[in-house]
């Protein structure tokens, strides 16, 4: 596909299991330290980009992108032209199939597809360590994104080194992810800047290296408990040094205790469900296909509604473009 060629991309948001806050390099949007996720399907976001335009012009959802989104926005196009030798502007549209700013991921799929549009408008050919790196550029999310399932962003001192890679699951298709949507809007940016002033936060970037391995070994083996049991405990470590910190920022809704309320009550019951939530009042209740009927009814009862998702995959190039 030469210059000035439209492309499209389709990627997934993410759900958060080793969850950060803060940054180690603001600029290249290195994190503090190393985060591991779950991409949600069939939840997707789709961006169509086209060079050869006057100025850049960027579209989510039929609305112009707000300032800070453009910015990141631009800092992925202008490293694809400059690789690709390409001077001229972008329209770029992209779609959600569900709500951004809600704690749902959609950063990680929004700079996710627009790399992987960008690259293949521009036609570049990249790795996909590559494109998880210039992804990470819009959020480092994306670059979670980019791989798909179960993955783990490395940081480094280095800015280049840190890059996704899949984790290899041990879990089959069983796995569930129920919704519980509290739409509070979220502003995680503002976050990543005063929660690292957390009294708390350096006791838990100690504590991060041991979640890692032990996170990484629950994944490969398909150990349910460690796993999201782990994501559980982390939603509750993110929220505590967030609040802490001098915005005294907490995202939470009194319907995001009900269903952490929820998952502990089924516990008991014996139903396998964990609660987890990211930067924002919506939460995910990780659980079996087997339960997953139980663990949605018994949230809608609290006036909650619901929607069940799966694992997804990584980006890929769609062939039907959005103009």
């Amino acid at each position: 596909m030469g210059k000035g060629m439209k492309a499209t991309a389709v990627a997934h948001p993410i759900q958060g299991l080793l969850k950060y806050h803060g940054f180690r390099d603001r600029e290249r949007n290195v994190p503090a330290h190393d985060s591991i996720s779950v991409c949600t399907a069939p939840s997707r976001t789709t961006t169509t980009v086209a060079f050869g335009h006057e100025i850049d012009q960027v579209t989510v959802d039929d609305e112009p992108i707000d300032e800070e989104g453009a910015d990141r926005a631009r800092e992925v196009l202008d490293l694809v032209r400059e690789r690709a030798g390409i001077e001229s502007g972008a329209r770029v549209v992209s779609e959600n199939t569900f709500e951004s700013n809600v704690g749902l991921g959609a950063s990680a799929s929004a700079y996710a597809a627009l790399a992987k549009a960008a690259v293949d408008a521009a036609g570049l050919d990249l790795s996909r360590d590559e494109l998880s790196r210039l992804a990470r550029r819009g959020a480092a999310s994306a670059a979670r994104s980019v791989v798909g399932g179960f993955a783990h962003l490395h940081t480094a001192t280095a800015p280049a080194a840190a890059v996704a890679s899949p984790i290899p699951s041990g879990f089959d298709q069983d796995l569930r992810i129920v919704i519980a949507s509290l739409p509070e809007r979220k502003y995680t940016s503002r976050a990543h800047t005063t929660t690292p002033e957390s009294p708390y936060f350096e006791g838990r970037l100690a504590g991060v290296p041991e979640t890692t391995a032990d996170l990484r070994t629950a994944i490969r083996s398909g150990d349910f408990q460690t796993t999201f049991g782990i994501a559980e405990r982390e939603s509750i470590e993110l929220l505590g040094v967030t609040m802490t910190g001098p915005d005294g920022w907490l995202y939470w809704r009194p319907e995001t205790l009900t269903v952490l309320d929820i998952a502990r009550s089924l516990r008991e019951e014996g139903v396998p469900v964990y609660f987890s939530a990211d930067t924002g009042a919506t939460a995910y209740l990780n659980t079996t296909a087997e339960h997953v009927e139980t663990v949605r009814k018994a949230i809608e009862a609290k006036s909650i509604p619901t929607r069940t998702w799966r694992v997804g995959g990584g980006v890929r190039a769609a062939t039907t473009h959005l103009f």
